[in-house]
């Protein structure tokens, strides 16, 4: 993990991917996972358009007061939009955590992606903010993303 792009914005590269803040211009490719009924079957519903740009206000917000949130995740060769990732801080068990969250548009699941940002991410958690643990928060049969979270 590098932090070496952030003069252009970005947040966080790996060998394939770079993270950078979501922009509310993000939204019709962020919409091809949040919209998605396949990829949100594990969530009370898929996310409207409005929905979806509720969600990245929600993380522009966070950024603020955090200084972190999910962030856009695309393709080093081609700067393609693929999905989300990042840290949010959620209540679980009456304690405020921070977690890792992604979503990755279909096409591009099973190719490690979800993986190499998560990992990423944890490692922006443990040295870049100093946090001494980190969760990672799914229904119980949600078998891909417990996959990536183990």
């Amino acid at each position: 993990m590098s932090t070496r792009g952030a003069a252009r914005g970005r947040i966080i590269e790996t060998e394939r991917l770079y993270l950078r803040e979501l922009k509310f211009e993000d939204a019709e490719r962020l919409a091809l996972v949040l919209s998605d009924p396949a990829a949100m079957r594990f969530y009370p519903a898929p996310f409207s358009r409005d929905k979806v740009e509720q969600w990245i206000g929600w993380n522009i917000d966070n950024y603020a007061r955090y200084g972190f949130g999910l962030w856009a995740v695309a393709l080093q060769t081609n700067d393609v939009l693929i999905g989300d990732c990042g840290i949010t801080m959620q209540e679980i068990e009456g304690e405020l955590v921070p977690e890792i969250g992604y979503h990755i548009i279909g096409e591009y699941c099973g190719k490690g992606y979800a993986s190499e940002a998560a990992k990423a991410c944890i490692s922006f958690a443990f040295e870049k903010r100093g946090f001494d643990r980190v969760v990672s928060y799914m229904k119980e049969d949600n078998g891909p993303s417990r996959r990536v979270a183990e």
